[in-house]
């Protein structure tokens, strides 16, 4: 018998047994060796923060039961396919599933995890793949001054792309002084609010707050263009409109993972590849910043959904049997 873990009501979270199917034709049954929490999205899942309105927006690929519970949630999972396709046989996959055991999905579900990316990182390609999706609709230029604000799983990963660009200068700005050194794991810059370069060509946003989002406003040159990457779920926020935004004749602009940037005419399956290409750059491993095994894990996340803000992404370990 296979376990997943459910979210029971906001805020308590269990283990419950799964009967799984034989994988059928064009199918293919994988044993998960990693996933992932992303701390942002499953926190305002689980503490049952996820509007009304946007139920059907929010669901998982594979999710089961609805918001705010009990519901099966998770998109970070890598696993080993154990049957299935001959060409998919043994191989290492990542897929956009919840936390289980073992699972069952199609084929088309499954994306080979390159060999030189290892399995324990691969789990972090969703949220390399919504950074990546931020960094098109952003569309950078050679030379630009960039400013990241909110060092989590997502604007992290965000700075890590962003310093490929050449002669960019990009700043990674947070109110933790201790993000300074996932900073330096990434190669870039790190400053508190306060002390953030202005003059900016273009400011991401991922700190989910007012303040975050007041702050990457004043950041911006004149024409200057604010992309918001957070994820408000329920909660109402106000947007400095007054002061600069009309003199300075700034944008904002709104980038979600759902819909593959129109910047690049990709599938989702061509933006998750490059996703995972990404992450052969051992650099990214500073997202995580600590690891449970599954059968912890309903002890585990309400201590790290509480900590504020010093987690970043919680890896989960399954033990093979």
């Amino acid at each position: 018998m296979e376990r997943a873990f459910w979210l029971r009501e906001p805020g308590h979270g269990e283990i419950r047994p799964v009967e799984l199917p034989v994988a059928g034709p064009g199918e293919v049954s994988v044993r998960t060796m990693f996933s992932a929490v992303s701390r942002g999205t499953e926190a305002l899942v689980f503490r049952g923060g996820v509007p009304e309105s946007q139920h059907d927006v929010m669901r998982a690929p594979f999710q089961e039961g609805d918001f705010p519970a009990p519901v099966k949630y998770g998109y970070l999972n890598v696993g080993t396919v154990e049957s299935g396709p001959t060409e998919l046989a043994g191989r290492t996959v990542f897929c956009l599933y919840p936390h289980q055991t073992r699972y069952v999905v199609p084929v088309g579900a499954v994306t080979v995890v390159p060999d030189r990316v290892p399995a324990a990182r691969a789990v972090l390609a969703g949220t390399v793949e919504t950074a990546l999706n931020a960094v098109w609709d952003a569309a950078p230029q050679v030379g630009d001054r960039i400013a990241v604000i909110g060092a989590g799983m997502v604007g992290a990963a965000v700075a890590a792309i962003l310093a490929r660009i050449p002669a960019a200068r990009v700043q990674l700005v947070d109110i933790d002084p201790t993000r300074a050194v996932i900073a330096a794991a990434l190669g870039v810059d790190f400053a508190l609010p306060g002390d953030a370069l202005d003059g900016c060509d273009l400011v991401v946003h991922a700190s989910a707050s007012e303040q975050g989002l007041a702050r990457a406003l004043e950041l911006l040159r004149p024409e200057g263009v604010c992309v918001e990457l957070s994820w408000y779920g329920d909660r109402r926020v106000g947007v400095p409109l007054g002061e600069w935004f009309h003199s300075r004749r700034l944008t904002i602009r709104s980038s979600q993972v759902g819909t593959v940037s129109p910047n690049r005419p990709r599938t989702y399956a061509q933006r998750l590849a490059v996703a995972l290409d990404l992450l052969a750059d051992p650099s990214f491993d500073a997202l995580v910043t600590s690891e449970c095994r599954f059968d912890e894990l309903p002890a585990v996340l309400p201590v790290l959904i509480s900590r504020e803000p010093s987690e970043l992404c919680l890896r989960v370990t399954y033990d093979s049997d």
